[in-house]
């Protein structure tokens, strides 16, 4: 995005935050078994044979960090409509996160299921032709409601549980349309001035939609930084995760409208 859409110092704050992120990666990931390589489908691929819940957090955090890159690079040519596919999937990945997070203790046949699906191979046979599995999915729903139960029931929370169910699923809704291409989302693309209104295909640099899902995307880095530092929490416990809840703190500071 250019300097007058988001402007510099938020570009600047958000390479910072995502090279912070990748370093976190990078060190938790050297606290569980080291992914190993096995043969797939006739290929030399890297898998984690142990198949934990804790290995299964840094794979979800790396996905993170890499889809906020991927977030940024659109929004700054102005593909909004592509930015609310990436952030249906930083949404999904931040719940995934949290639903993984709050199996730890006690898992439940949910959990298990969850891992299962998570860490079972798109195919069972070498030709993919010949394959017969399905992959299992876990319904969205059902993740959600694990996780606002999970934040409603921590302690000293405010949240009703309900009311974070109910914020989730309307975040799922309103970013679905521009997944599945819903009507409503794809006229975002049309308009002009001058009698000449079309299809803007090629991005939609400098428009007003650009520049709100900019300061949206400020969100998802900040709520992305808390993720790390409850992951952080379990691997390395207070003392870790309170470094990055002050850098969290920090980050805040330059939330765009300083409201």
């Amino acid at each position: 995005m250019t300097s007058s859409a988001r402007g510099r110092s938020l570009d600047g704050l958000d390479d910072e935050a995502f090279s912070y992120m990748e370093r976190s990666v990078d060190e938790l990931a050297k606290l569980i078994p080291a992914p190993r390589l096995v043969t797939r489908a006739g290929q030399q691929v890297f898998r984690y044979l142990e198949q934990t819940p804790s290995q299964a957090l840094v794979q979800k955090l790396a996905r993170l960090v890499s889809a906020l890159r991927a977030t940024r690079v659109l929004l700054n040519c102005g593909f909004v409509q592509e930015v609310g596919v990436l952030k249906r999937v930083l949404d999904e990945t931040q719940q995934d996160i949290a639903f993984i997070f709050s199996c730890l203790r006690d898992p439940t046949d949910l959990d298990r299921e969850f891992l299962e699906a998570f860490y079972e191979e798109e195919f069972d046979a070498d030709d993919a032709l010949a394959s017969t599995q399905k992959r299992k999915m876990i319904p969205r729903r059902r993740i959600r409601d694990r996780v606002a139960r999970f934040f409603s029931e921590a302690p000293g929370s405010p949240l009703d549980r309900s009311i974070v169910a109910e914020l989730e699923r309307t975040i799922d809704k309103v970013k679905s349309g521009y997944v599945h291409g819903a009507s409503g989302h794809l006229m975002e693309m049309y308009g002009g001035h001058l009698g000449r209104f079309q299809f803007h295909m090629n991005g939609m640099q400098g428009t007003s939609l650009q520049r709100v899902s900019g300061e949206e995307f400020w969100r998802y880095v900040y709520r992305a930084i808390l993720v790390f530092a409850m992951v952080t929490y379990r691997f390395r416990g207070d003392e870790g995760a309170a470094k990055i809840r002050a850098y969290a703190d920090w980050f805040e500071r330059y939330k765009p409208g300083g409201d």
